[in-house]
C-alpha cells in the first residue's frame, strides 16, 4: 500500500500509512509570540482529526499548547518524558487528551502501525531556560514503509544506527529566523543527513512558514531557499534519493517497491 505524507508548513505534517493518521509537531495557528505566518494555508480540519499525534520536544513551535487543544478530546498524543511536569499549559490539558510520554528506544502502537522513538541532537528544553529537562526527539513510522520524522535536530554520531533504515525522511532544512543556532539541520547538513542515512525518498520541512514580526527584510533567502537549496545540495550526495519538495498542504503519494 502506498504512504501518503502532507506537509501544512513549519513540522507540522500527516503520514498516513496502513490507514493510520499520523500528526507531527502541530502548529495550527497564525501567529505564535512574536512569529507570524507568512505562507500557506492552515491545516484542514481534518488534519486535526490523526489517530496519532507526535510531539518531538517542548519548544513552543513544536509544542504548541493552544494547538493541541483543537485536538478532539481523548486525542492521542505522544510527548516526550518530563513534558508534562515542564508544561503547565500542557498538565490543563491532560484530563482532554491521552498524554504519553516517551524517551529513545521505546515505542507506541496505532492499529498496524508502530511508532519507534529515537534521538535527536537538539536543546529540548521549554524555554527561554525550563526548569525541567526533557529529552528531544525524533520518530519513526513504521507500516507499509517506514517514515523518519526528524523533529529538530543536528548531526549527531550514530545517526544513522539510531534511526535504522527507512524509506522517507522528514528533514528540517531551515527555521524561522534569520540565524539557526545548533542542534539545527540547515539545506547543507540536512544533505549531509541524507547521505547518512540513505532513504528512498525526502521530504524537506521546517522552512519557509514563520517569520519575526518586522523582519522581513533580513536575510529572506533564509526564508525562501531552503527548500530548492536542499534539493540541489542533496543531488550530489544522495543521488539515490528522490527529494519531494512540497508546496504547503500539498502531498505526495509514495509507493512501495
Amino acid at each position: 500500500m502506498p504512504v501518503d505524507v502532507t506537509w501544512w508548513g513549519h513540522a507540522t505534517t500527516t503520514v498516513r500509512d496502513s490507514g493510520v493518521t499520523v500528526l507531527t509537531d502541530p502548529l495550527l495557528v497564525r501567529r505564535l509570540a512574536h512569529l507570524r505566518r507568512r505562507r500557506g494555508a492552515l491545516p484542514s480540519p481534518q488534519a486535526v482529526r490523526p489517530d496519532l499525534v507526535l510531539v518531538s520536544h517542548l519548544h513552543a513551535d513544536h509544542l504548541h499548547v493552544r494547538s493541541l487543544a483543537l485536538l478532539e478530546p481523548g486525542a492521542r498524543v505522544v510527548v516526550p518524558r518530563g513534558a508534562v511536569r515542564a508544561v503547565p499549559g500542557l498538565r490543563r490539558l491532560a484530563p482532554l487528551l491521552e498524554l504519553t510520554e516517551v524517551v529513545p528506544g521505546e515505542t507506541v502502537t496505532a492499529g498496524p502501525v508502530t511508532v519507534r522513538v529515537v534521538p535527536a541532537a537538539h536543546d529540548g528544553r521549554r524555554l527561554p531556560v525550563g526548569p525541567h529537562l526533557a529529552p528531544a526527539l525524533g520518530f519513526v513510522v513504521e507500516g507499509e514503509q517506514r517514515t523518519y520524522f526528524a523533529g529538530d535536530t543536528g548531526l549527531f554520531d550514530g545517526m544513522a544506527e539510531a534511526v535504522g533504515e527507512v524509506d522517507t525522511a522528514l528533514l528540517p532544512v531551515g527555521g524561522w529566523g534569520p540565524f539557526l543556532g545548533e542542534g539545527h539541520l540547515d539545506a547543507a547538513r540536512a544533505a549531509q543527513a541524507l547521505a547518512r542515512l540513505r532513504p528512498r525518498n525526502a521530504v524537506p520541512v521546517h522552512f519557509g512558514t514563520y517569520w519575526p514580526v518586522g523582519m522581513d527584510a533580513v536575510r529572506p533567502h533564509e526564508f525562501h531557499s531552503p527548500g530548492m537549496e536542499f534539493k540541489r545540495l542533496a543531488a550530489r550526495p544522495a543521488p539515490q534519493v528522490t527529494v519531494h519538495l512540497l508546496e504547503h498542504g500539498q502531498s505526495v503519494r509514495l509507493e512501495a517497491e
